[in-house]
C-alpha cells in the first residue's frame, strides 16, 4: 500500500514512512491510494469471527507486507485486549460503549496500535522519534498511556490548561519516563496550531524526527474503522438498516467509520453529532465551509474549530458535495440541550452517559425524526468518570470510579507551562 499527501505537492510513500513522518513534506495529511473492498462473504459470517480476526482482515490492506503477518496479529491482539459492548436502549437506539481500555476512551484503539508499530518500526533502529501531539482531552491519555516505555521514541504532549477534565489531566501528566506534559496557556487550536508550526519548521525539522499521535497519523486514524465492524457483528442478525450517530470534533473517527463503509461494511448513514463548534454542520447546511476560532463547552474533546480530518472525508467522496451530503449529516447541539440528554438518558433508560455521548444521542435522536425505521448507534467515546463535575451535577447521583481512573486520581501532576510557539521550540530544542 502506498499513501499520497492530500497537498499532492509529495511523492506517494510506504505505510512505515507515512506513520513515522505524520504528515507528508508538503505538510499535506496522508491518504491511501486505494481502499478495495472486503468480499461480501467477510460480512455474511462476521458474527462467526473473532474481533481481532475481523481486524486483521480489515486493516492488513494499509499495512501490506511492511509488517510480517504473525507481528501484525500480535499487534493487533494487544490493541484490542478490551471489549466494545452494545448496550441496546430500545429497538431504535443503542450505543456502542468504546471506554474500556486503559484510559477509557475510544482514542486507546488508535494509540495502542501507531505505538505498537512504532514500536516495531524502531526495534531494529538507531533513530529516536518525538511524538507532539495536541490534545482536546483524551487523546493526551491515550497517547501517553500507548506509547509509555517505547523504544526510541519521546512523546511531547500540549494540552490546554483549564479546558480538560481534572482526571484527563491525570491522565496525561502523571506517567514520566519518555512522557512530557506542556500546559499552554490557551485553547485548543493554539495547541493544534503550534504543533502545525513545529512541522514545517525547517529549523526543528532538519535536526529531528517528529511525528504526530492525533488522528492526522494514519496509524492513528485508520484503526478507528475497526469499532464500527465489532458493533456490526453484534446487530447484524437484529437490525436491517443501521445508522452511527457519532460525537465528532476533529473528524477523524467518523472518517474511519466512512473507510469501513467503503470497505463494504453494511451502514446505511452517518450522522456528525456535534456541539458549539458546528463548522461541519453549517457547511452541509450552506455548501460554506468557514473555520472558525473553537469555542469551550462541556464536551470539550469535541471543541475543534477546523477539523484537520474533515478534508479526509472530502477525498473520500472526491470533492462530491452531494454525494457526500447524502451519505453523512450533522447536527449542532447546546450544552444546555446536553444536559437535558444526560439527565433523560439516566431517566429513561438507568445509563450514566458522558456529555459526548449525549452529544451523539440527540443526533440519533434528530435522525429517527426522519427515518424512524432506522437503528441509530451512538458512541460512547469516554467514560463518564472522566467528566464527573458534569455528570454528577445533572444526574444527581454519585458516579462511582473505576480502576483505571483510581490508578490515577491521586498521583501528582507535572506539566511545564508554554505560552506560544516560541516556548514550545525552545523546548524542543533544549531537550
Amino acid at each position: 500500500m502506498k499513501y499520497y499527501s492530500l497537498n499532492r505537492k509529495a511523492p506517494s510513500t510506504t505505510f512505515e514512512d507515512a506513520v513515522v513522518r505524520g504528515l507528508a513534506p508538503d505538510k499535506g495529511l496522508y491518504f491511501p491510494e486505494s481502499i478495495t473492498p472486503l468480499p461480501d462473504s467477510f460480512f455474511e459470517t462476521i458474527e462467526q469471527k473473532s474481533n481481532t480476526e475481523i481486524a486483521f482482515e480489515a486493516i492488513k490492506q494499509f499495512v501490506g507486507n511492511e509488517i510480517p503477518e504473525k507481528e501484525l496479529k500480535q499487534i493487533i491482539k494487544e490493541t484490542l485486549s478490551f471489549d466494545f459492548p452494545i448496550i441496546a436502549f430500545n429497538n431504535s437506539i443503542s450505543t456502542l460503549e468504546l471506554f474500556h481500555g486503559p484510559t477509557m476512551a475510544f482514542k486507546d484503539v488508535g494509540a495502542r496500535f501507531m505505538a505498537r508499530c512504532l514500536g516495531y518500526f524502531n526495534k531494529n533502529s538507531s533513530r529516536n522519534v518525538t511524538v507532539l501531539v495536541a490534545t482536546s482531552g483524551d487523546t493526551g491519555g491515550a497517547v501517553a498511556s500507548g506509547f509509555l516505555g517505547v523504544k526510541g521514541v519521546d512523546v511531547v504532549i500540549l494540552y490546554p490548561s483549564g479546558k480538560v477534565s481534572d482526571i484527563q489531566e491525570k491522565q496525561l501528566t502523571t506517567l514520566g519516563q519518555n512522557i512530557t506534559a506542556l500546559e499552554v496557556d490557551g485553547v485548543f487550536d493554539d495547541c493544534q496550531d503550534m504543533v502545525k508550526l513545529a512541522f514545517v519548521d525547517d529549523e526543528l525539522t532538519s535536526n529531528m524526527q517528529l511525528t504526530s499521535a492525533n488522528s492526522i497519523n494514519i496509524a492513528r486514524w485508520l484503526p478507528q474503522l475497526l469499532y464500527f465492524m465489532f458493533a456490526y457483528k453484534q446487530l447484524k442478525n437484529k437490525h436491517k438498516s443501521i445508522v452511527f450517530s457519532v460525537p465528532s470534533g476533529n473528524f477523524g473517527n467518523i472518517c474511519a467509520g466512512i473507510v469501513a463503509q467503503k470497505l463494504g461494511l453494511p451502514i446505511q448513514h452517518f450522522i456528525a453529532s456535534n456541539n458549539a463548534n458546528n463548522v461541519v454542520t453549517n457547511y452541509l447546511k450552506t455548501k460554506d465551509y468557514n473555520p472558525k476560532a473553537s469555542v469551550q463547552t462541556i464536551s470539550n474533546a469535541m471543541d475543534v474549530g477546523n477539523p484537520s480530518n474533515f478534508i479526509r472525508i472530502e477525498e473520500l467522496y472526491h470533492q462530491n458535495f452531494d454525494a457526500l451530503k447524502k451519505n453523512l449529516s450533522s447536527y449542532s447541539f447546546t450544552d444546555s440541550e446536553t444536559r437535558e440528554a444526560l439527565s433523560e438518558i439516566y431517566s429513561t433508560y438507568s445509563y450514566i452517559a458522558d456529555p459526548h455521548g449525549a452529544v451523539g444521542y440527540l443526533g440519533a435522536l434528530k435522525h429517527l425524526e426522519k427515518t424512524p425505521n432506522d437503528h441509530v448507534v451512538f458512541l460512547e467515546t469516554a467514560h463518564p468518570t472522566k467528566f464527573l463535575d458534569v455528570v454528577e451535577d445533572v444526574i444527581k447521583t454519585k458516579v462511582e470510579l473505576p480502576e483505571q481512573i483510581k490508578d490515577v486520581i491521586d498521583k501528582k501532576k507535572e506539566s511545564i507551562n508554554i505560552s506560544n510557539y516560541k516556548d514550545l521550540k525552545q523546548f524542543l530544542i533544549n531537550r
